[in-house]
């Protein structure tokens, strides 16, 4: 049961990242066949993205009530044949609509996968399979551009999805041989927090996306959302967890200030080696493809590292040399060889390895097993929200230095500035995760 446990979480967990990077190669051939504007070209991701985050903590609470494993089939299923639909759609509305179901069928994926794991596997190896699953979702962002640009190459953008359901379909069969299931407390489910959480989830993550004041409006919405919960007494996720286990609290804080700090490095880079420094796409996707590859060759090492070691010591580390890269990053200029980029951004792909499978060992272990479903989901949210924040700031950022007249110099201030900021940034999280261990 272990095996095929693993082997269908591994796969479920390379889709939803793979599906994300290799469609952002496929953009402009979708935008030529569709005759889309920027704007619209934009939705294809935003879509997915805004749906997955809304869908990530009430789904996460559904499967602690109604069964991990069967709501992770259920995932599966949506997610593969919303996959499958595409090949056929022949608009851009259809596309929408089953990028919202994809988005739906992702989240129910990420809030089960980890949960699956963390249940099925003692605490001696859970840093070992969590670390294994953190590879799974590194091969899937560094092989999605790569194998992407092939399939849409030699056949079209639509075998992207095609070849995503394919693999959706074999990590179904292994979980429905699966017959055990894994669930928490039965209770009632809060569809009226369910639903503000959303809206706040929403306006943040639009307002994020967008630079738009509609964020503030997304705050106090959470705001209401946490007065709700603290209220009733089945709640979809109780604040009072964040106050009362430092461990989950500091542990989820380092991973939304780590995501928020490191997500933007690859879109600032792009901009650096193909605007600056004039390399071809081909030739900057090849140096940036060496910080995921070393996020997945050695996820699983630290991982085992986690179960000998206090997971949020490891983690502090890897965030501390995040901060170093980061560091590193801004001070580039026009002078600055390709060869100094590929070494940092290796030791940053170590920083990452060090951090993500000890920090989700860390916040998994802070909790009992009837809330592994949320603190899956927790782990998801402040991935994705992290992300779209670090994506603002660096877009904010680099409109404080536009210059009419386009000046390198005043590109590269504006790109090493980001840099600069997210150094700190990480330094913050570092300290965060520190204190997360200075008490038990």
């Amino acid at each position: 049961m272990r095996t095929s446990t693993l082997l269908s979480t591994t796969m479920a967990s390379f889709l939803v990242p793979f599906m994300l990077s290799a469609v952002n190669i496929a953009l402009p051939t979708i935008a030529l066949e569709f005759k889309l504007d920027t704007v619209m070209l934009s939705w294809i991701q935003t879509s997915y993205l805004l749906t997955t985050v809304v869908f990530l903590i009430p789904c996460g609470k559904i499967a602690d009530i109604f069964g991990r494993r069967k709501i992770m089939n259920i995932g599966l299923f949506i997610y593969t044949i919303s996959s499958l639909l595409v090949y056929i759609s022949n608009n851009f509305l259809t596309l929408i609509i089953l990028r919202v179901l994809q988005g739906i069928g992702g989240s129910m994926i990420a809030t089960t996968a980890i949960a699956i794991l963390t249940s099925v596997f003692p605490l001696s190896e859970r840093g070992k399979v969590l670390g294994i699953n953190s590879a799974a979702v590194y091969t899937g962002i560094a092989l999605g551009p790569f194998l992407g640009g092939i399939l849409t190459e030699l056949f079209n953008w639509r075998s992207i999805f095609i070849f995503n359901s394919i693999i959706g379909i074999v990590s179904l069969l292994f979980l429905i041989n699966i017959k055990e299931e894994w669930k928490g407390k039965i209770e009632r489910f809060d569809f009226i927090g369910s639903f503000i959480y959303s809206i706040a989830l929403i306006f943040i993550v639009y307002g994020l996306l967008s630079i738009n004041i509609i964020a503030l409006f997304g705050l106090l919405a959470l705001f209401i959302f946490i007065i709700w919960e603290l209220k009733i007494e089945n709640p979809i996720i109780d604040p009072r967890l964040f106050v009362r286990n430092r461990g989950f609290s500091f542990s989820s804080f380092s991973a939304l200030i780590n995501y928020s700090a490191t997500y933007a490095t690859s879109f600032l880079l792009s901009l650096y080696l193909q605007m600056i420094k004039g390399f071809s796409p081909k030739s900057a996707g090849m140096i940036l493809l060496i910080q995921p590859l070393f996020q997945a060759i050695l996820s699983p090492l630290a991982g085992r590292l986690s179960d000998k070691i206090e997971p949020r010591k490891i983690a502090s580390i890897g965030m501390a040399m995040n901060a170093i890269g980061l560091f590193l990053f801004s001070t580039i200029n026009l002078y600055t060889e390709w060869y100094f980029i590929f070494n940092t951004l290796i030791l940053m792909g170590i920083g990452f390895a060090f951090f993500a499978s000890p920090n989700t060992n860390a916040i998994m272990s802070s909790v009992k097993s009837d809330l592994f479903g949320i603190a899956s989901a927790t782990i998801s949210t402040m991935r994705v929200i992290g992300q779209n924040l670090s994506f603002a700031i660096a877009t904010f950022i680099l409109s404080l230095f536009k210059s009419s007249e386009m000046s390198y110099s005043v590109s590269i201030e504006g790109i090493s500035t980001a840099f600069l900021v997210f150094s700190i940034t990480c330094i913050f999280g570092t300290i965060f995760s520190i204190l997360g261990v200075s008490r038990k």
